[in-house]
Parts: C-alpha cells; structure tokens; sequence
C-alpha cells in the first residue's frame, strides 16, 4: 500500500499540534511534512509580558526542525505562495510539494488598514506578534523616561479582547512599580457593548468583576466605540471625541494569510478557510483548516 502523504502548512500551535497527533496517533504510517514560513515556534500568550521585560524572545520560542526531527515529522523552511487544490500541489519558496491530505494551519496576520495611524511606523503599538511586542517594548522604555497618559485597547473586529484586558492590567501593574500610578491616567477603549463581553458575548459575571478591578485599579473606560484614527499622541474616536496619550497599546483584527485568501474556493474574503464541523473545508474532504486559519462565525 503507498504511503500517504499529509502536508501542514503552518508550524505554530495548530500546525505543531496537527502534525505531531497525525504522525503518532498513525502510528507513522504516513508521511507528514510541515512547511512553515517561520523557523521558530512562537508562545503567543506570553507576549503581554516582552515589552515589560519579563520575557524576552528566547523564553518564548524555539526551533521547529529539532522537535519534529524527533518525531520523524519532516520540516521545510519556506512560505507557501501558491494552492493547487485540484492537483494536491502547493508551491512554496523552495520547491512544490504534493500531498494527499492538506491541513491549514497558517494562522493570522494584522490587519492595520482597518484603522489609520496603526502599524509599523504608526501612532500606537500593538502586541499581536513578536515583532510588534518588541517595539511595543522600546515605546514603553522611552514612555518611562517621559511618562504620561496611557491609552490600551481594540479596534471594531478585534482578533483577541482577551489580550488587550491582560495587557491593561499589565501596564496598571507596571506603572505602580515605577511610581507612575498617580501621574499616569490609563484608559481603555473598546468596541464592546459592555465591559467582559470579548467578542463573545459576555462571560458569567464577566462585566461586574471587570467593573470591579477597572474601579480598584482607577482605570477608565469606554465602550460601545470605534476608533476612527490615531493620530501621533491622540486617539480619535468615531464620534470625533479624542483621548490624548504618550503611550497607547492597539489590539486590531486580524485576518487570514493572503496565500489562503486566494484560494477562494476554500477562503472566505478575509482570508479565512471555510470548514464543516470537521474542519474538513466545504469544498474538498482532504483539505482541512485548524485553528485561527478556520473561519468562526461570529453572531457578535
């Protein structure tokens, strides 16, 4: 019997997982290969605590190639540019590769056109990737050499409220250990219609807690908002109002990798694969999408 062949693009926690449960729980009886555009396995999570310098970025990567030699999963090093779904074929930067199973596990990217004055080279930082982290880090360096407002939150179709709450109460922290907490007025803005809601529609008891520790810690807040722009030291939002800063932290939405989007019989407009309970993808039973990469409807 020939061996099948499953192909993982993506090798963070989805592509890592993805590849690893197939090789083993197969008991090796297929032959899986990961290509990934980055070399390094990324702990997203812990990216609130770089720009604090509680972690820096070899507490929170590691190499790929060695874990999935280990595992006899073969690794290649390269950014996939092309699907050919009706011939199994993906076309990469170092070659093409065929498969018989394809899982899409390419994860999420920003999507800093949804709102000027974000980015790179922007008027705010955000925390979403390691190089964004990093930069958040310098920018918080020079703001505790002159030190003033602060403004932290999301965007209208923000990829992950949960990290802006974590870094709020990070930098509540950060500014009473350098004997800022007086000087500094922190304040969050966000979409949601209420505090605790997360793009999710709320959590038990989520707004009246978070109420609580926004009130303990004499952060302000607004919600039900959309930030219009940002500009250089000021916060615009949607109604026009502004919120001046000297250090603000924006988490936006993200979006799918354009390799996928242009894949539109999978993809959704953003970049997103379209999956069945399964997360085999509606239009082929041997592609599969696995986490961000999967579309999620969103009722909110």
């Amino acid at each position: 019997m020939t061996r099948k062949k499953v192909l993982v693009l993506g090798g963070n926690f989805g592509g890592l997982t993805a590849a690893l449960a197939v090789q083993h729980e197969l008991r090796g009886d297929v032959d899986v290969r990961v290509v990934s555009a980055s070399d390094r396995f990324l702990f997203n999570p812990s990216l609130i605590w770089l720009p604090f310098g509680k972690r820096a970025a070899g507490d929170i990567t590691f190499p790929l190639a060695p874990t999935f030699d280990v595992h006899g999963v073969d690794f290649v090093h390269a950014e996939a540019t092309d699907l050919d779904l009706r011939s199994k074929k993906v076309e990469t930067t170092s070659g093409s590769y065929d498969y018989d199973y394809l899982v899409i596990a390419t994860g999420y990217r920003n999507d800093f056109d949804a709102v000027e004055g974000l980015g790179p080279g922007g008027n705010a930082y955000t925390i979403t990737t390691l190089a964004d982290a990093e930069r958040a880090g310098r920018g918080w360096r020079r703001f505790l050499d002159a030190p003033g407002d602060i403004v932290v939150g999301a965007t209208e179709g923000a990829g992950c409220f949960g990290a802006a709450y974590e870094y709020l109460f990070n930098v509540s922290h950060q500014l009473r250990k350098a004997g800022l907490k007086k000087r500094a007025k922190l304040t969050y803005v966000t979409p949601e219609p209420e505090l605790g809601h997360f793009g999710i529609g709320g959590l038990p008891h989520g707004e009246q807690l978070l109420g609580m520790f926004m009130r303990k810690e004499r952060i302000a807040s607004v919600v039900d908002t959309a930030i219009d722009h940002v500009d250089e030291g000021r916060v615009v939002l949607a109604d026009g109002t502004h919120i001046d800063f000297a250090y603000a932290m924006i988490v936006p939405p993200f979006l799918g990798q354009d390799v996928i989007r242009r894949a539109t019989d999978i993809a959704d407009p953003k970049g997103y694969v379209k999956v069945r309970d399964t997360y085999q993808t509606e239009a082929y039973d041997d592609v599969y999408a696995v986490g961000i990469a999967a579309a999620v409807e969103v009722p909110w």
